[in-house]
């Protein structure tokens, strides 16, 4: 749908609700970037946060600390000295989307309605919706690897995970 929005004396153009992407978090698109950077390297090649944040312009301080969390997870290692910095030390295939994301992020993305003590609860009736919709998500981020998320196309993305083009 598209709309219109007033900025600075003009109309823009504007999506609204259909087209837009599902937002994720900038410590999970710097983590990609990371993974990214690693999975196109040579195998046991070395990279610093440094010069991953310098050849990505992405903030050092954030990228030093997802890197920093990946190594504390296993899923990059860190080697002290002239030509240390980190390497990949897991299969990307090996690794789903959210497992990186509750990583970083530190906590889950577990949704009931019940434990969040919503004052809504006794009227509600998305309850059971909502529930399905975090259950399905859930399970689909589980179920989707960092590599195939680096590797495919949009189109074979869709293609495999979603099943229409």
């Amino acid at each position: 749908m598209i709309g219109y929005k007033y900025k600075n004396g003009l109309f823009i153009k504007s999506l609204k609700s259909r087209g837009n992407m599902f937002k994720i978090n900038k410590k999970i698109e710097y983590a990609l970037i990371v993974l990214k950077h690693f999975d196109d390297l040579e195998l046991g090649e070395y990279s610093s946060a440094r010069q991953i944040s310098d050849l990505y312009h992405t903030p050092f301080d954030s990228t030093s600390k997802v890197m920093q969390i990946m190594n504390n997870n296993g899923v990059l290692k860190s080697a002290q000295g002239v030509g240390g910095g980190y390497l990949l030390a897991c299969e990307l295939s090996a690794l789903p989307y959210l497992s990186l994301a509750q990583m970083i992020e530190g906590k889950t993305f577990e949704h009931n309605c019940n434990e969040l003590k919503c004052s809504l609860i006794e009227t509600c009736t998305i309850s059971g919706p909502v529930t399905k919709l975090n259950d399905y998500l859930n399970s689909f981020f589980k179920n989707l690897t960092i590599k195939e998320l680096l590797q495919d196309s949009p189109a074979q993305f869709i293609q495999k995970n979603i099943g229409h083009p």
